[in-house]
């Protein structure tokens, strides 16, 4: 059994081909089990943030070309295409990546703690899809704890800077005070709850809420004191807003550029502050180009986030050095758990020896025989059949081929008690 990662992120792909390979949070089940059907079976997982696509897969090891086919098919490319920008990790390295990953020492804002959560969802889904075995969900396990022990017994978390708060330090460099602002989030889901609490804590002037399903947008809303309307509304009511902050699971981008460039011309050339944390992109980036516009995408607020420091450093060595427990910990699971197929052949075949000699054994004493004598032939059986092998290859080996089977032979039945 062979377990691999094949995957793209921020650092190895830019954002053009990192949207055409997302997908959506709610959507990975079609995909896992189309993946599955293209590999013959095996184990798969399927992880896609913002910031990366990745697959893991427990089977043979050349199924990795397939799973890289498979990706290259979704993003409308052809493999050796793809292949620029993709990372294949294997066996180790892959648990090693997998717990990187899951810990936030592999995210574009190192610590961040959203990652974790989207890692457990994608393993749920898996799992709903029939595609989670037992090595995967091992690792994920795995993955899992090492995360949590990061956590808790590091500061990796306690100086990590979000996209959320990058925004917010961007928005303060434009505006003079945030507190005179009007803020609009498009979306409900974990980032955009994330930046309207860090907008919040600055009182802007309005703080609304535009989301497809308007229960949850009026939920998120009244939660920091604020209005929801319908996404249907956006459009019209742009040029309202000095930010945006922008961030759906939609395939295709949800403020174009006319609307912006309508809603500017409202405003009287006041300028606007958008920010885009969706992958695939809710705001066109030709809108990067009007003047009195300032779009930053999930690239651009990176470049942003502060990441150098002796104390995270610091942090961030501890981290590494619990990774690599548990990578350890889990190639010696893998190890072992190669050796099932010969226990179980062991044990096959030692249990139809002992049918065969407690058969002997029944008809003998069936017959009359002295229990005691059934009883030594019984023994001399199980012997026989357990030295003949042994004892044969013994024989025929020679040289050093001898000297390693004697001393195996010496180690498993000679040993001191």
């Amino acid at each position: 059994m062979s377990v691999f990662a094949l995957g793209l992120n921020h650092a190895s792909a830019p954002l053009a081909l990192r949207e055409r390979l997302a997908f959506g949070t709610d959507a990975l089940k079609a995909p896992l089990k189309g993946l599955q059907a293209r590999l013959g079976g095996g184990e798969a997982a399927l992880l896609s943030t913002c910031n990366r696509t990745e697959i893991y897969v427990a089977g043979p090891a050349e199924l990795a070309q397939p799973t890289l086919a498979f990706m290259a098919e979704t993003a409308g490319l052809d493999a050796a295409s793809l292949s620029a920008h993709t990372y294949l990790h294997r066996h180790g390295d892959a648990a090693r990546h997998a717990f990187r990953v899951a810990a936030g020492l592999d995210s574009m804002v190192l610590g961040e703690p959203q990652i974790l959560g989207q890692f457990k969802h994608a393993v749920r889904e898996a799992g709903d899809a029939g595609t989670l075995g037992s090595t995967l969900h091992q690792l994920f396990q795995r993955g899992f704890a090492v995360a949590k022990e990061v956590r808790t017994s590091t500061e990796i978390g306690a100086h990590s800077i979000s996209m959320a708060a990058a925004a917010v330090r961007l928005a303060a460099e434009l505006f003079e005070d945030l507190a005179e602002t009007r803020v609009l989030f498009v979306g409900a889901g974990e980032m955009i709850e994330l930046a309207a609490t860090h907008f919040a804590a600055r009182t802007p002037k309005a703080l609304v809420v535009a989301n497809r399903t308007r229960e949850r947008g009026a939920a998120l809303a009244h939660r920091f004191g604020g209005q929801a309307i319908a996404l249907t509304d956006l459009s019209q009511r742009l040029g309202e807003f000095d930010i945006v902050v922008s961030c759906t699971a939609s395939s295709l981008p949800l403020i174009g550029l006319g609307a912006v460039e309508r809603a500017i011309k409202s405003r009287k050339r006041r300028p606007m502050f958008m920010v885009d944390l969706a992958v695939p992109r809710d705001i066109e980036p030709e809108v990067a180009q009007l003047s009195d516009v300032y779009l930053y995408t999930v690239d651009d607020l990176s470049q942003r986030v502060q990441t150098a420091s002796e104390k995270r450093q610091a942090a961030v060595a501890q981290a590494e050095a619990i990774v690599e427990t548990g990578v350890q910990g889990f190639v010696h699971w893998l190890d072992q758990r190669r050796s099932v197929p010969l226990i179980q052949a062991l044990q096959a075949q030692m249990g139809e020896w002992r049918e065969q000699s407690l058969a002997r054994a029944r008809r003998n004493l069936a017959k009359g025989d002295a229990p005691e004598a059934v009883l030594d032939g019984f023994a001399q059986q199980v012997e026989h059949k357990l030295l003949h092998g042994l004892l044969a290859e013994l024989h025929a080996a020679q040289g050093p081929e001898r000297a390693e089977l004697e001393a195996l032979l010496q180690r498993l039945f000679l040993r001191q008690r």
